[in-house]
Order: structure tokens, then C-alpha cells, then sequence
């Protein structure tokens, strides 16, 4: 009971900032979609410089920007719930539950965007194209991705695990 006298039902509460079974805010759902477009773009945006840079073929570029988009997206998790003191086995269960779906589903639509474009997968980094099809990518990946993610915190997965440590 609260001080009014009226009884709560609190089982449905998962983390806090009202992250109910019922659903998440669109505001929660977009934040935590932005925090793993910042991990994605950078290590995607490494990946395919790095790729582009070395003269490697669409496969090989494609695996490793994808590869460093979970490493920097998990990486940014992990470190945020390392500072609030987790141990570096649990945080990495944290970064785990909270991104892999998140970056699994906007590392797909934005290849698929990349590999989609006509020409964008050979163009050069000085290439207009090659950003342009990058950066729309990510645009189209943020807007898929954040409904994903707002499913999954009303229902205390996905990022909402990482709430429990702010």
C-alpha cells in the first residue's frame, strides 16, 4: 500500500523508468536504438574503410564491418556497465542480452541497404555513393530497428537488462 492507501501491483515493472510489460516509451526505445547505432556506425564505418582501404572483395569488407559493428556496439554496453561496478563476466552477459537482437536486425538492414544499392559495394571511399548508400543505411536500419527495440524493452529484454545498472 502506498501512503493514499491504495495497494500497486508491481509484478509487471521490470528495470525502471516504466518499462512495463504493457510497452516501452517510444523516447526509451529511440535513445537506446541511437546508443547502438553509435557502436554499429563506427565499427561498420571502420570495416568498410578498412575493407575499401586493402582493395578486399564485398564478402570479406561486408564481414568484418560487421563483426566490428557488434564488437564496438558490445563494447560500449560493456563498458557503461563496468563503471557501475559489474564484474567483467557479467557485464559481458549484460551486453550480450542487451544488444545482440538490437545489432543483429540493424546490421542487416543496413547491409542489405549496401548490398542493395547499385554500385555502392565497389565504390570508393572518395565516391559520394559509397557514403551516401552507408549513411542511408543507417538511416533505414534506425528506423526499422527502433520499433524492434521497443517491442523488446516493454517486455524487459533487449536494452531494458541494462537499465537495472544506471
Amino acid at each position: 500500500m502506498d501512503h493514499t492507501g491504495h495497494h500497486h501491483d508491481h509484478s509487471a515493472h521490470h528495470g525502471h523508468h516504466g518499462h512495463a510489460a504493457a510497452g516501452a516509451s517510444w523516447g526509451t526505445a529511440v535513445k537506446a536504438t541511437l546508443h547502438c547505432l553509435l557502436g554499429c556506425a563506427i565499427g561498420e564505418i571502420l570495416g568498410m574503410v578498412i575493407g575499401t582501404a586493402l582493395g578486399w572483395g564485398d564478402l570479406p569488407t561486408m564481414a568484418l564491418a560487421i563483426a566490428l559493428a557488434f564488437l564496438f556496439g558490445y563494447s560500449f554496453t560493456l563498458f557503461a556497465v563496468r563503471r557501475a561496478g559489474v564484474s567483467l563476466k557479467q557485464a559481458f552477459k549484460v551486453a550480450l542480452a542487451a544488444d545482440t537482437v538490437s545489432i543483429a536486425v540493424m546490421e542487416l538492414v543496413d547491409n542489405g541497404i549496401i548490398a542493395l544499392v547499385p554500385g555502392a559495394m565497389d565504390a570508393h571511399l572518395s565516391d559520394t555513393l559509397f557514403w551516401s548508400a552507408l549513411l542511408g543505411g543507417f538511416v533505414v536500419a534506425f528506423v526499422v530497428t527502433t520499433p524492434v527495440n521497443k517491442w523488446l524493452i516493454g517486455r524487459g529484454k533487449g536494452h531494458a537488462v541494462v537499465h537495472a545498472y544506471h
